[in-house]
Parts: structure tokens; sequence; C-alpha cells
């Protein structure tokens, strides 16, 4: 799923909750709030501060190296 980190250390990502999707907030690994909305989510942080964190798939091993 997606999640998203600011420089200031809070960390936003999608859960699901009683078959509801919901926006998880934490600030340095404490647990903020769930919230409904992106409106919600700009109550406890800058939006402008936020990106988002892409996973990228491992390199397979052998390969590459020489």
């Amino acid at each position: 799923m997606h999640r998203w980190m600011s420089s200031e250390g809070h960390e936003v990502d999608v859960v699901v909750i009683e078959g509801r999707a919901l926006l998880r907030v934490r600030h340095l690994g404490y647990h903020i709030g769930y919230c409904a909305s992106v409106a919600e989510v700009a109550a406890h942080l800058d939006l402008a501060d936020l990106v988002e964190v892409v996973d990228l798939p491992h390199a397979a091993r052998g390969r590459g190296h020489g």
C-alpha cells in the first residue's frame, strides 16, 4: 500500500480497519490517530512536507556486479 513520510518524522500510511480504508498518522513511531480524509491528516501536519515512499524491487542476486 502507499506510505508517505515528512522531514519532521511524520509517517502516513493506508490501513484497512473493519473493511474501511483509513489514513494512519504516526510521529517518530508514536501513533497519532486514524483519519478518514486528507483534510483530517492536515490537522496533524503540513501536507506539503510529505513525500511518497516508493519500494524499489530488489536486484537479482549475482547480477549487475561485474
